[in-house]
């Protein structure tokens, strides 16, 4: 039963600039509160430069942060249940601003263990579960998927005008790589607490948005379903594959360094391949998705080209396959550039696998859960790994060697994911009476459930 308090709000209340300006404040948040954590997905030199650690300890710093995510996903649909989007929303923008302030103090490694773990509870247990929620209360029913593929758009461009600040800053450090760091930082920090206190004066409190909610118990149990669905089961296996190249392909441009690439360059190129290419890759897949009525089919073939390409980079140490010196660096820069383009379209689409395979609007909650909880599992340990490879190459005087290494791992897991997207697509195929049947039956018993007299405001 939903609670009515005075001064709630109903998204049709809303007048149209304060809608779009709720929409591109949480868009631009959701990219930019996650900012510091993934630095070094963007700018992984500068990171390891001016904190002065090494590429394992690089990556044990994300691990920290993944951890911390992974426990707080399925919780964080709770506490997004429980408490108002404009307390929840501000709150994880302010703690995460005041985290990242103490960041850019640039404290020992052992702080900054701390201070990751922290950024996990700030932007997944109080953040996670804002920008979904607040887009959906902020659009009527016929609304939602235009905003939410909008609301794509924005953090992109969100994404990617910080990351030409961030490359403009450190591009004048003329040597004082810490400083330039520092002010970066100082930088984000200012941005996402500016955000905080924008999120705490412009969204209101929302009818409907504190009501009937699930239980712990019940959350459990969702889950369990949710375990033994074949469909879920092959989505979240195939996200945990798509998302592991997907941010493995950043290690394209930092190979570039030891190619010899100039640094504004490849941090102009990170930003480019992280950010700038998700504003046309998301609609491009979109829409290829939608043409072809089976997104496993478009990440199938799209998994396959990328590992085509990283298979490419791995080779690219073999004398005469690409031309030397710039003209290497170039090819290296392209092909980093176009494999972001594919893995950001693929992983764009690759939870759609659930609408594929007709997992019911009741169960999607759930669904969404397990699969972000076995999606981002990567996060954990490949920086990690990947670190230690570098590291010992570089110890053992083989600097650059671990990158064909990586690669192949990273070709293997592409390969990994194209299996597992065919496996969805032929299993819906041989069951797809099945699945319609059972969604069919889900669908009416929600509406009959629905059918039942209720506030208007439930």
């Amino acid at each position: 039963m939903a609670i009515v308090a005075k001064g709630e709000k109903k998204a049709a209340d809303l007048t149209t600039f304060r809608r779009w300006f709720i929409l591109i404040l949480v868009s631009a948040g959701s990219s930019t509160i996650y900012g510091p954590a993934y630095l070094k997905q963007a700018f992984y030199d500068a990171q390891k430069s001016a904190l002065g650690l090494s590429n394992t300890q690089i990556g044990a710093l994300l691990g920290a942060y993944a951890i911390t995510a992974t426990i707080c996903y399925l919780p964080s649909g709770l506490v997004a249940d429980r408490v108002r989007m404009r307390t929840l929303c501000s709150t994880g923008f302010v703690l995460t601003a005041a985290l990242t302030f103490w960041y850019a103090m640039l404290p020992s490694y052992g702080t900054l263990l701390l201070i990751f773990v922290a950024m996990g509870i700030t932007t997944i247990l109080l953040w996670w579960g804002c920008r979904y929620k607040l887009v959906r209360l902020i659009s009527a029913e016929n609304e939602y998927s235009r905003n939410i593929g909008i609301s794509y758009g924005f953090y992109g461009l969100a994404g990617f005008l910080a990351g030409l600040v961030g490359t403009w800053v450190l591009a004048r450090a003329a040597g004082d790589a810490a400083g330039a760091f520092r002010t970066f930082l100082l930088f984000y920090a200012v941005l996402i607490l500016l955000l905080g206190v924008l999120a705490f004066v412009m969204i209101p409190k929302f009818e409907g948005e504190i009501g009937s909610v699930r239980s712990a118990k019940q959350v459990l149990v969702d889950t369990g379903r949710a375990l033994t669905n074949p469909v879920v089961l092959i989505t979240a296996v195939t996200v945990f594959f798509v998302y592991f190249y997907y941010t493995g392909v950043n290690y394209a441009t930092t190979y570039l360094t030891y190619l010899g690439a100039d640094a504004t360059l490849n941090n102009i190129l990170s930003v480019l391949r992280q950010y700038g290419v998700t504003l046309f890759a998301g609609p491009v897949f979109g829409a290829l998705a939608f043409r072809a009525k089976k997104p496993s089919r478009v990440i199938w073939i799209g998994s396959l080209i990328a590992a085509a390409g990283i298979a490419v980079l791995a080779i690219v140490p073999v004398p005469g396959l690409l031309p030397a010196g710039t003209g290497l660096i170039l090819s290296v820069a392209l092909i980093g550039v176009a494999l972001g383009f594919i893995a950001n379209g693929v992983f764009g689409i690759v939870s759609s696998q659930l609408t594929e395979g007709k997992v019911p609007l009741a169960a999607f909650g759930a669904a969404t859960g397990v699969v972000s909880l076995v999606g981002f599992l990567p996060d954990t340990f490949s920086s990690t790994w990947f670190g230690s490879i570098i590291d010992k190459a570089d110890a053992a005087g083989n600097e650059g060697a671990a990158y064909p290494q990586i690669f192949w791992i990273l070709v293997g897991s592409a390969v990994v994911a194209s299996a597992c997207a065919l496996l969805l697509n032929r299993y819906v195929r041989a069951n797809q009476a099945t699945l319609d049947a059972r969604y069919e039956a889900a669908q009416a018993l929600a509406a009959g459930e629905s059918a039942e007299p209720e506030p208007v405001n439930a």
